[in-house]
């Protein structure tokens, strides 16, 4: 009679989750459930497998603490993990932008950059000066341009062609004389 009582005992406990008999029974169980549903969501092994071994790890500290564990319980930690996984990863990035902010988009910076360019077009010829303006300045699409410039579209396209190469040699040229900072 011992022995059924001692075996009803174990079977209890092993699907209880909170002995180590019943928290290995309920891992090999639950493991590809976990598994499963965080790779469903996150799409990367690594990920996936890092934060199942997460939430077992705290199934195992709620198992000290004598708390119930089941695989629901441990589909709502792998969810909380994976939320925490990706504001970290928010966090993370948000915090790159700002670093790669600071460099690329310093207002300073920007503002020498302007200068800098309409510094290179005044130096350029009138017709090409007056081609990339209304072009990318006023924003005008090639056939306008053509219209008040008297030309035809195709002689205009040569001619910002040509106005491009200026600009773009006249303002790696000014990178020293040009150059604010």
């Amino acid at each position: 009679m011992r022995r059924p009582g001692r075996r009803g005992r174990c079977e209890r406990s092993a699907g209880d989750g909170r002995s180590p008999a019943g928290l290995l029974a309920l891992y090999d169980s639950a493991l590809p459930q976990v598994y499963g549903y965080l790779l469903s969501r996150c799409d990367r092994r690594a990920v996936a497998e890092d934060l199942t071994a997460e939430t077992f790890l705290a199934a195992v500290d709620a198992a000290r603490q004598d708390q119930q564990i089941s695989i629901g319980w441990l589909i709502g930690v792998a969810r909380h993990k994976l939320v925490d996984h990706w504001r970290r990863q928010a966090r993370e990035e948000r915090g790159l932008r700002q670093i790669n902010g600071e460099q690329q988009d310093d207002p300073w910076d920007v503002e020498l950059d302007v200068l800098r360019a309409r510094e290179t077009l005044d130096r350029l010829g009138p017709h090409h000066r007056l081609a990339l303006t209304l072009r990318y300045i006023d924003d005008l699409p090639v056939p306008e341009v053509a219209a008040l410039l008297h030309r035809t579209v195709h002689a205009t396209e040569a001619l910002l062609v040509r106005a491009r190469a200026a600009f773009r040699r006249a303002y790696t040229e000014s990178g020293g004389e040009g150059d604010h900072g």
